[in-house]
């Protein structure tokens, strides 16, 4: 037996594990209110809820009306109590009772309606949808390391860009990145900052194509434009490039993390891809073979390559890394030697030959 909010049973069945739930009852059990100790709601949030109840009971229990079908077994009929088929066939989410407490008691099904909508092409209904723009405060009354997994369900699901639109539509994207929201909020050179965007996009079509994509690339992506604002900040008052990204960096992620828990083993890459991205600039020398060879190189480029799409970065930079990729050896000190130089860190000053003390018979 596992969990104290919503206690599981997990079977082992060979090499598998089987995770087993059984069916939600009322709160009133009539066991002289022995399931009080079982269902714990806080104003009106349900903390712990492990009352064990009928089938009939548990159908209206469930979030929304699609998710409250039943599959028998025995006969391969589907048992519906709350006319999901109808909503399903519709194409409508629709939350079972009243939806401001029903929002209330998990706020997480706010991120969930966004999600479902997102990735089924459904429309959510006028009465579950206004809450959505009224009550989204209350996400950030949920624990962090839930909201980790429901970003990483939100945006690695394969449609992050569909998720990352609606929840901003409904106001929600702040609640969770607060900080990214307020720099989307502002223009750069009179246009709209599309980095986010490209990110999910790319994300997305990652996915699609079977390639991976990790929390940390992820998270990199949704907390760049803070970091990136702060690191400029810090520069203008006479920090290098390099101390203000990693002290933007920090400051950021501490901040994130207490919103969304963001395991140590992730935003240690996150600010490992930031940290690298001005040694791109860095062309001369061995510097190139050395940023290669970094282990978090691949995912820093690829990072770069998003800033160049979405008009951040020089294209030409992310162009120059990708062929000095393709080349050998030879072709690589060749490209270096054409263009490295001029773009890249401080040329050393050659050492004039010292002269030789004049001693005595010397002409």
């Amino acid at each position: 037996m596992i969990g104290r909010r919503f206690r599981l049973a997990h079977v082992h069945f060979g090499r598998e594990i089987i995770e087993v739930a059984t069916f939600r009852g009322m709160e009133d059990t009539g066991e002289g209110g022995s399931a009080k100790d079982e269902r714990l709601l806080e104003n009106g949030r349900i903390l712990r809820d492990n009352v064990y109840g009928t089938i009939e009971e548990d159908a209206i229990r469930r979030d929304f009306t699609i998710n409250s079908l039943y599959y028998n077994i025995e006969d391969f009929s589907v048992i519906d109590y709350a006319d999901g088929l109808g909503d399903l066939r519709e194409g409508v989410l629709r939350l079972l009772g009243d939806p401001e407490t029903r929002y209330r008691e998990d706020p997480v099904r706010m991120l969930r309606a966004v999600r479902f909508a997102a990735k089924l092409g459904f429309r959510i209904d006028p009465g579950c949808e206004q809450p959505l723009f009224e009550e989204g405060d209350m996400i950030r009354d949920v624990p962090p390391a839930r909201l980790f997994d429901e970003v990483l369900k939100l945006f690695m699901g394969g449609t992050a860009l569909q998720c990352f639109e609606k929840l901003r539509h409904y106001q929600l994207f702040g609640h969770l990145f607060p900080e990214t929201e307020e720099s989307l909020s502002h223009e750069e050179q009179d246009f709209p900052i599309t980095f986010v965007s490209k990110g999910m996009h790319n994300t997305d079509v990652r996915i699609r194509e079977e390639k991976p994509v990790t929390p940390a690339f992820l998270f990199a992506v949704l907390l760049w434009e803070p970091a990136r604002t702060l690191s400029r900040q810090l520069q203008d008052q006479g920090e290098s490039i390099l101390a203000s990204m990693q002290q933007a960096g920090s400051q950021v992620i501490g901040r994130q993390v207490q919103q969304i828990a963001i395991p140590r083993r992730f935003s240690t890459a996150v600010q490992e891809i930031w940290n690298l991205q001005h040694r791109f600039e860095q062309r001369a020398g061995k510097r190139p073979q050395r940023l290669v060879t970094h282990p978090r190189f691949r995912a820093a480029y690829d990072f770069l390559l998003l800033r160049a799409e979405s008009g951040e970065a020089d294209m030409e930079l992310a162009q120059w890394w990708t062929r000095f990729q393709e080349l050998d050896e030879a072709g690589r000190n060749q490209l270096k030697g054409s263009d490295g130089p001029k773009t890249g860190g401080k040329r050393r000053r050659r050492r004039r030959p010292r002269k030789r003390a004049t001693e005595p018979g010397d002409a």
